[in-house]
């Protein structure tokens, strides 16, 4: 059993939370607002950090984890893991303050959470928080502290791009007035096909629960574009902007469908 502190428990972190107390864990819990997670609460970051030989944070973006880094260092005893989506600019300044340090963003949303089958990037020293991470999901091991923020980039960078290409597909295919059966059959043909089954029903109209909601997905982007000059994911993230921020990120998949109707309508 590993005393754990798990700081932030939105959608992942009171997952992660429960999933590792669950495993035996002795886990200890603190969030902005109050929130129930089925593990015991503290009433500070530096004092939930200050009960862990293992702190996880788990939060929205940069700025939410610059705001409880002071705290959490201050009761650090053990080691830090950064599971957040930040970006390596974010990791960069932690690892100013703490040689402590594993980060290990996540593929995968709150159904992998619960079930311990997550994705986990990590970058640094793992040894030491291994039999907490186990628990998680499958530790892919990316180099040295920061090694972690850049692969789920470009694991986003592929997921982004996949699906801004299928987006634009399924709308051209509408714009030429291809029967919605005959397109998919088509799709079944392309490197697309995977990804066309999967994503059929959310692309024919049916909402997908909010797993990963629109204005996480477009933070992600965003880092992504500070990174550099990537054409396909501006244009996932105009699709992003163009969309519902509370809603599935799937969302992005119709909105070239939406633009192109809305074209066609006006002409």
């Amino acid at each position: 059993m590993t005393r754990v502190a798990v700081v932030g428990l939105g959608a992942m972190g009171g997952r992660i939370a429960r999933r590792l107390a669950g495993r035996g864990h002795d886990v200890v819990g603190w969030n902005r607002t109050r929130r129930e997670a089925g593990v015991a609460l503290a009433a500070t970051p530096r004092e939930a950090a200050a009960h862990g030989e293992v702190v996880i944070t788990m939060l929205a973006d940069s700025e939410a984890l610059e705001a409880v880094t002071d705290d959490v260092l201050a009761g650090l005893h053990g080691t830090l893991v950064e599971m957040s989506t930040v970006g390596p600019a974010a990791i960069r300044r932690l690892a100013e303050r703490t040689t402590d340090l594993v980060d290990a963003p996540v593929l995968g949303s709150i159904g992998e959470a619960e079930s311990g089958t997550l994705t986990i990037f990590a970058g640094g020293d793992v040894a030491p928080v291994r039999s907490v991470l186990d628990h998680l999901g499958t530790v892919l091991e990316v180099g040295p502290v920061g090694s972690g923020a850049a692969a789920k980039l470009v694991a986003n960078a592929a997921l982004f791009g996949v699906l801004a290409a299928l987006a634009d597909a399924v709308a051209l295919g509408r714009t030429l007035d291809v029967d919605e059966e005959t397109l998919f059959d088509l799709l079944a043909t392309t490197p697309l096909a995977a990804q066309a089954e999967r994503r059929r029903r959310v692309l024919q109209g049916e909402p997908s629960p909010p797993r990963f909601p629109v204005r996480l997905a477009a933070k992600d982007a965003r880092l992504i574009l500070e990174q550099g000059d990537f054409r396909v994911i501006e244009a996932a993230l105009r699709a992003l902007d163009s969309a519902d921020a509370d809603a599935d990120y799937t969302a992005l998949l119709n909105e070239p469908s939406r633009a192109a109707a809305a074209r066609r309508s006006s002409s």
